[in-house]
């Protein structure tokens, strides 16, 4: 049974529509998966007899002709999205116990098409981090190491929970939220497929709000088809959320035609700067030979704001931060750490129930936002991240669709980065820019470095075309031919 967990999401469906398994089988596989994988941290809530009481509702769903589009497929949940019934706690402290009444709209969706919840996986507290290692209950580790190498790595962030089960076949597939390239980073460290949808593709209702400006739901799978389907069914107008897009959703695994002949890809020279690592530079040229094959057409671009991404996005997102986790004081739910007064109350609370990296972008947001530094840091920001979407406006004008690496090393060691902020935050250089500017972006695993980790390929494309990233991806990843499986660091 447990060669059930080798199947991919796509895979999977057909094999249960065919009838060569049930989901009860399919979903006890993934359940002994995460037994046997339970070093990894990948998950922070498990709830397998949930996940095979609905295992059954799905077989008799099946066998009266009641099936859903995902009916009876085992997927992980990002702990960032609220569950009805099921722990809740974007793996901070400060959400102890909270067990929301509710259902997020990105996680009601995949339940009406029949998926199978296995449990919330692990994360940066709150989101925040290129690397699992801030999450309350612990880092979740890659599965893959280095060759010759036993040291545990980190499986990026913050998504690194899902990115870790997925690549460690505990689930067919999983949700992360991506606000500065938390799902497309640690699929390239893992080795798997991380989309990051248009903003407003995906609704934000019932998901921890880090950056409201920034934040996006969105597949982490094996493969470019799984994304496509699980994107189709994630996606969709909820009234609930303002920044939802009141517009049709395609059909993204139509999309995937295999050919791309034609089609215009652009290389921004940003993101080849002089130290570039020499394993992602060469992938990338590799990445480009692959694309020209296939009949497109290579173009070199220029997306002149890119340096100021980071910056811009790093007074942007904790002033935002610092906005949304004003609500967490104690009063209301999770945590609550009694004091002499109110006043006390909140900040007894708050110092216990925050991590340091939490602390520390809410620190900075407030400053950003406080009087007399609002126009000098928030205002000026924003008008800086106008300029870098204008330049992904003025390159769509002459591209289809962009390429270039996704993160600028693989996967490091845990504990190598943790006191240099600065090392941590230039993990998301590659991914920023498109979060600040709102279009999707998609990384899929091309190859392996020297030393043995898997690294990522990212396309971008202009806004609510999805359909030609993953006509773009689908070919990428076919000429890419990764199959590699995480190595255990003796070979």
């Amino acid at each position: 049974m447990s060669d059930l967990t080798k199947l991919s999401l796509s895979d999977a469906r057909d094999g249960l529509d065919k009838g060569d398994f049930s989901a009860v089988e399919l979903t006890q596989a993934h359940v002994q998966a995460m037994d046997s994988h339970r070093e990894l941290n990948a998950f922070i809530t498990e709830v397998p007899d949930l996940a095979l009481e609905r295992a059954k509702e799905a077989d008799y769903n099946r066998s009266h002709g009641q099936a859903g589009a995902l009916e009876g497929l085992p997927l992980g949940i990002k702990d960032l999205f609220c569950t009805e019934g099921i722990l809740t706690t974007a793996a901070s402290h400060i959400l102890d116990g909270f067990t929301p009444p509710y259902e997020s709209t990105v996680t009601a969706n995949l339940k009406a098409a029949g998926a199978v919840t296995l449990g919330k996986t692990n994360l940066d507290e709150f989101a925040m981090g290129s690397s699992n290692e801030s999450s309350y209950y612990g880092a979740a580790h890659n599965p893959w190491k280095k060759q010759g190498d036993p040291r545990n790595l980190v499986p990026g962030g913050s998504s690194g929970g899902s990115a870790a089960a997925v690549a460690a076949h505990m689930c067919l597939g999983a949700t992360g939220t991506d606000t500065g390239g938390s799902i497309r980073q640690p699929a390239s460290f893992c080795g798997i497929v991380g989309m990051k949808p248009t903003y407003g593709r995906c609704s934000r209702w019932g998901v921890v709000a880090f950056s409201s400006s920034l934040d996006q739901a969105g597949p982490m799978t094996r493969t470019v088809r799984d994304s496509a389907i699980l994107l189709s069914i994630m996606a969709g107008h909820d009234p609930k959320d303002s920044t939802s897009a009141d517009m049709p959703v395609p059909d993204f695994e139509a999309a995937l035609s295999g050919d791309i002949k034609g089609l215009r890809i652009g290389l921004p020279a940003e993101y080849r700067p002089d130290n570039l690592n020499s394993d992602v530079a060469a992938l990338w040229d590799k990445g480009i030979g692959w694309l020209k094959d296939a009949g497109a057409e290579v173009v070199d671009i220029s997306l002149p704001h890119t340096k100021y991404a980071l910056p811009t996005y790093y007074i942007v997102a904790p002033a935002e931060a610092s906005a949304n986790l004003a609500r967490y004081d104690g009063v209301r739910f999770g945590l609550r750490v009694e004091g002499d007064s109110l006043d006390d109350m909140y900040a007894e609370t708050r110092a216990v129930g925050f991590g340091a990296e939490v602390k520390r972008r809410i620190l900075i947001g407030t400053y950003a936002l406080s009087a007399g530094y609002y126009d000098a840091y928030y205002l000026k920001a924003q008008k800086v991240r106008q300029l870098i979407h204008q330049d992904f406006v003025t390159a769509f004008e002459n591209v289809d669709a962009i390429l270039t690496p996704t993160a600028p090393t693989p996967a490091f060691p845990i504990g190598e980065n943790s006191d240099d902020l600065i090392a941590m935050y230039l993990n998301d250089v590659f991914t920023v820019p498109a979060s600040l500017a709102g279009i999707p972006g998609i990384s899929v695993p091309a190859g392996l470095s020297n030393e043995g980790l898997p690294l990522g390929l990212q396309l971008l494309t202009k806004r609510w075309d999805e359909e030609t990233l993953f006509r773009v991806a689908g070919v990428l990843e076919h000429a890419a031919g990764f199959s590699g499986l995480p190595s255990d660091g003796e070979g």
